[in-house]
């Protein structure tokens, strides 16, 4: 016991203490730093270093990255518009928007920010990098406009662009979205093409020019290609529709009037209107029309069901008409 003792009195000589126990020691998160001026809209590096924050902090949680030196804080709602103005700043004079970007400016449903595409002289040096879609090639001053202070390629040219560089059904989408808006005709689309002559996209402009119509969805752009490249009869597009005493019935998406066969796109929202759909399906049938009825599904995974159902009721129609 004394020699314990005397061990403890030495350990107690050189230092050693007793654990006294004591609060926990907690470490709180550092708040991020947020500058205000930050807050409201998108802002390149530069801007960031100068308020204060660093390549690190922009990692962080509290900040969105745009695209390579454009970054916007994550409480900032998602502004095609702000993002535009943004690149512009961030961009050299030179820069013209372009292709979905330069539709989207002309009202077009397209999506103008995945990603930013531009053209510019190769002189300039700027390469495509995240967010932005960099294409070099010289444009005359003619087919430059400025849409809200932002510099696009004109109507024309940037169609002409979208059907060079998108599936054609996409390219179609685009086609059949500047017509429901009387932005153009397809008169103007094939001239526009023929006086072209050899530039890149103008032969596929030409080609889709004579197919656009102005429908009412991306969807029933789309219906109306897979019938196209099934190789089914063109039908008619938005179509009013009456019955034997005149009266308005319905308009129709798709409608092929010999055979008195209406095609609808059940979109999304069909049950929302569900009784309001059984009802005019109904006014349709009572007056003498045939319908078929596909939805986002039956066009994306089911197009042999798609062109069998249309071409199995078209060809009841040209066998009842023989006999």
């Amino acid at each position: 016991m004394a020699a314990a003792s005397f061990q403890l009195r030495s350990l107690y000589g050189l230092g050693w203490r007793e654990a006294v126990p004591g609060p926990r020691s907690c470490t709180m998160p550092r708040t991020p730093s947020i500058p205000r001026e930050l807050t409201t809209r998108p802002f390149s590096l530069d801007e960031a270093r100068a308020a204060g924050l660093t390549l690190s902090a922009l990692r962080g949680s509290a900040w969105r990255r745009l695209g390579r030196e454009l970054y916007c804080w994550e409480g900032v709602k998602v502004d095609a518009w702000r993002q535009l103005v943004a690149w512009r700043e961030l961009l050299p004079r030179e820069a013209v928007f372009a292709g979905a970007t330069a539709g989207w400016l002309f009202g077009l449903d397209l999506d103008p920010i995945h990603p930013v595409e531009i053209v510019i002289p190769s002189s300039t040096g700027v390469r495509s990098r995240s967010g932005l879609t960099v294409r070099h090639c010289q444009i005359a001053p003619g087919d430059i406009v400025t849409v809200r202070k932002l510099r696009a390629t004109n109507l024309l040219w940037t169609l002409t662009d979208i059907c060079l560089r998108y599936p054609a059904v996409d390219a179609l989408i685009a086609l059949d979205m500047a017509l429901r808006a009387r932005l153009t005709n397809v008169i103007a689309l094939v001239d526009y093409a023929e006086a072209c002559g050899g530039r890149a996209g103008a032969g596929r402009l030409r080609f889709l020019a004579r197919l656009a119509a102005p429908a009412e969805s991306p969807m029933e752009t789309r219906l109306r290609w897979l019938l196209n490249q099934a190789r089914l009869p063109r039908p008619e597009v938005q179509t009013n529709l009456h019955d034997p005493d005149g009266r308005f019935v319905a308009r129709a998406d798709l409608y092929y009037p010999v055979a008195r066969l209406v095609l609808e796109y059940d979109g999304g929202n069909h049950r929302d209107r569900l009784a309001e759909d059984d009802r005019r399906q109904n006014l349709l049938i009572n007056a003498g029309f045939r319908l078929l009825r596909f939805t986002a599904s039956d066009i994306h995974n089911r197009t042999e069901v798609v062109e069998s159902q249309v071409r199995g009721a078209l060809m009841r129609t040209v066998g009842a008409l023989r006999t």
